[in-house]
């Protein structure tokens, strides 16, 4: 089923995915099973892979399948903004992990996006960017989605993870529009804010070096 994934434009697959030549941008997804670079939804180019891979079937025909799906993409862009962040749904995390984050949480106006995340930044940054970049339009839409989700910036890398409701060709397509929605309006957000932003394209699926500022 990835293997013959579309996407809005070119994309390649790898079974497992390597690294790109050494004069070349920073491969995405390195070591992921399943993966798929390039155009991978309108507006959107990155890398995704499995994750969080489960063993599954009977006692004698067991196989290892993923439980989720792992979408990156090169922000450099945003991580000027807020250098690293976590947005994690807190559907299944035990208490222990909620309390554990909890000097580091960052709080919004949404009641709904409160209940249902838990926004984190690490010690060493100002949870006022974070606060500052999530417009109300925004985050009311993350709460929508009808998924368990996960995404922020890390190593200058956007991430997205989808918790799969099954594993299908329609499952994955949906996954990447939504990360691909999700990467869109993070732009769109650093654009109300008057911030510098590069145009979506290759080099953010590190096919390309990013065009000069």
């Amino acid at each position: 089923m990835v293997r013959a994934y579309k996407g809005a434009g070119d994309v390649t697959y790898e079974e497992s995915g390597g690294i790109n030549p050494a004069a070349g941008p920073v491969a995405l997804c390195v070591g992921g099973s399943n993966r798929l670079t390039g155009n991978l939804a309108p507006d959107f180019w990155g890398a995704c892979c499995d994750a969080d891979e489960v063993e599954a079937g009977r006692l004698f025909s067991r196989s290892v399948v993923p439980s989720a799906l792992l979408t990156k993409a090169h922000m450099p862009d945003l991580a000027k903004v807020v250098g690293a962040f976590n947005v994690e749904s807190v559907e299944s995390r035990p208490d222990e992990f909620i309390r554990q984050r909890v000097s580091r949480k960052v709080e919004f106006e949404s009641l709904d996006f409160n209940r249902g995340f838990l926004a984190t930044v690490p010690e060493e940054y100002d949870p006022v960017a974070l606060r500052e970049l999530f417009s109300p339009g925004f985050l009311d839409w993350v709460t929508t989605i009808d998924r368990e989700i996960d995404f922020g910036i890390n190593d200058r890398q956007f991430w997205f993870t989808w918790k799969l409701k099954e594993r299908s060709a329609e499952e994955l397509k949906l996954a990447l529009a939504n990360a691909g929605e999700l990467f869109g309006r993070l732009h769109r957000e650093m654009e109300m804010e008057g911030l510098h932003h590069y145009p979506p394209g290759p080099w953010n699926a590190g096919l390309e070096p990013f065009p000069p500022d």
